[in-house]
């Protein structure tokens, strides 16, 4: 099986090359990347000046038929689920398609101040986090595990980056 990075309205080639580089130290699947051409812009609220996450999975399962394996959607857009403010990321429990925005996972976000080796641990964790739901993971009470809830920015800081020995094993890490 295979995970295939999706980007979508993000363009930063060397931090997807970063991050594809990183996964396979905690996976042992074969990390590829694949283009899809999704018009986000049909997700867009008005109101909330963010995306819909739910509906870009929706496009993206349309287009991904034929690929064996998990499908992570990159982007830079805002995203939001009505019943939450916004999300850093969105998945199908036990399905292939995943959405991880780097919008909020930018330390630019909150404080003004550029730190890509900060984005690059919070993209991992966050990435991690929602592939563990594709593969049945619900929220794990472990703080030191990635699959640790996380509703804030400090919450992704301070969860761990890596699964815990009990999540792993269902992962197949």
């Amino acid at each position: 099986m295979k995970i295939y990075l999706a980007p979508v309205k993000f363009y930063n080639t060397l931090l997807i090359d970063k991050i594809r580089s990183e996964l396979t130290r905690y996976l042992s699947y074969e990390i590829r990347q694949v283009e899809l051409k999704i018009n986000i812009e049909n997700s867009y609220s008005k109101e909330r000046h963010q995306y819909f996450s739910t509906q870009i999975i929706s496009e993206a399962i349309k287009q991904t038929k034929t690929l064996n394996g998990k499908v992570v959607i990159l982007t830079k857009v805002d995203l939001f689920i009505p019943v939450l403010t916004f999300v850093f990321g969105e998945a199908q429990l036990n399905g292939r398609h995943s959405i991880v925005s780097l919008c909020r996972l930018h330390e630019e976000f909150y404080t003004g101040k550029t730190d890509e080796g900060l984005l690059l641990k919070r993209t991992l964790k966050e990435i991690l986090h929602e592939l563990g739901h594709n593969f049945g993971l619900k929220h794990c009470s472990d703080w030191d595990c990635v699959m640790h809830s996380s509703t804030s920015i400090e919450e992704v800081d301070i969860k761990g980056d890596n699964y815990c020995r009990v999540c792993a094993g269902k992962v197949n890490v």
